[in-house]
């Protein structure tokens, strides 16, 4: 007798209701779009879009903005003048249409891609190249801007936004005044596999802390595709935690501010958690150290450069009649003059000296810190 048998589990699929065991089918996986490819309007059963076309317009600025920022900050690296960049090609509606939804008192916790929206919040450009130059951690004001550190961890800092958001809720219910703010979560594709990951959903989802997650499927984690990792679509894996879920397309960033902003109501109002999949593409690499022709055919990226969320919002702008060749002149010659501006901020970027790498790890230095400083700064002397 097998030890199946023994405990009484049926040794077989048992004949029973259609469809209880079939897996579900990712062909037929539903996603908000509210902009097509072309430009067109669709039509969603249960969001609609926000904003009228000539408020969407500072949504193309913003996007064309962070796209010269990654183009030049690419080009900075192979120049020898950053040590790395996570370019984020492709990716820019995800950024914009968070940012778009973003309240007050939200506060955002990012991976190690989201360079355009840290400048959205406010963040120096000189700052975020300097994490990339190695010649800074990242310890800015976070508090103040919002929007907390780089993580270079996968997915480590997934359970540091869910702690806070529990302590969000815990202000919220100690002081009816208090700013009701969300933590915002991002994190890829690749991260989804991480313990760390899988253990804030479940606090998250315990606690019924205001979080949003934005699972940001590029589907690709450096050179793994998103199908060895996952069976079913990325969305699914959270309702599993009990977690409310949507895939939204990550390219039409109308409907990541729509849904984004739909998941901060949640939130705000007590209900909980939210996971957002924004179903896009890696462009480029996943870092200048990588090449992806190595391990992915070029017909895909293909396939997608004709989706690409510029385009996108250029086209349905120019169809609603607030955009034209005029204003397209203006947004280059803009971009021109921004991606000077970065190029003369690398140069701004100076490596710290060793006594302030010391200043900068507590905000009350200790004593055993001083004594290390001390120590460092008389070794370095001889």
């Amino acid at each position: 007798m097998t030890a199946a048998m023994s405990m009484g589990m049926p040794t077989t699929r048992p004949q029973t209701t259609p469809g209880r065991f079939d897996a579900p089918n990712p062909a037929h996986t539903p996603m908000v779009q509210l902009i097509d490819e072309t430009g067109g309007r669709i039509a969603d059963p249960d969001f609609s879009l926000q904003l009228k076309p000539v408020q969407a317009v500072g949504l193309l600025r913003d996007m064309a903005r962070i796209r010269r920022f990654d183009t030049e900050a690419t080009a900075l690296q192979r120049k020898g003048q950053l040590s790395l960049w996570a370019p984020l090609l492709g990716q820019e509606a995800i950024q914009v249409g968070v940012r778009a939804a973003l309240g007050p008192a939200d506060h955002v916790f990012p991976s190690h891609r989201e360079h355009g929206l840290a400048l959205l919040m406010g963040l120096p450009v000189e700052r975020i190249l300097a994490i990339f130059k190695g010649a800074e951690m990242g310890d800015w004001d976070a508090e103040r801007l919002r929007f907390h550190h780089y993580n270079m961890v996968i997915g480590a800092h997934t359970l540091h936004g869910v702690g806070y958001a529990m302590g969000q809720a815990r202000d919220a219910a100690a002081d009816p005044l208090a700013d009701t703010g969300v933590s915002v979560i991002f994190h890829g594709d690749g991260a989804i596999s991480e313990g760390d990951v899988n253990e804030a959903y479940v606090f998250a989802a315990a606690y019924q802390a205001p979080a949003v997650f934005i699972c940001v499927n590029n589907q690709w984690a450096i050179s793994e595709p998103v199908e060895l990792q996952s069976r079913v679509p990325l969305y699914q894996r959270a309702w599993g935690f009990g977690i409310p879920s949507v895939r939204v397309d990550g390219n039409d960033v109308v409907a990541m501010q729509s849904v984004t902003d739909w998941a901060l109501n949640r939130a705000r109002a007590g209900q909980g958690p939210t996971f957002i999949e924004a179903y896009t593409y890696r462009m480029g690499a996943h870092t200048t150290s990588d090449d992806p022709t190595k391990y992915r055919e070029s017909s895909q990226a293909e396939a997608w450069r004709r989706k690409d969320p510029l385009h996108r919002t250029q086209s349905w702008l120019r169809a609603s009649g607030v955009w034209d060749d005029a204003q397209q002149a203006r947004l280059d010659q803009d971009a021109e003059a921004f991606g000077a501006e970065v190029r003369a901020a690398v140069d701004r970027v100076q490596a710290p000296r060793l006594d302030e790498v010391f200043d900068r790890v507590y905000a009350r230095p200790t004593a055993d810190l001083a004594a290390q400083r001390a120590q460092a700064l008389d070794e370095a002397s001889r």
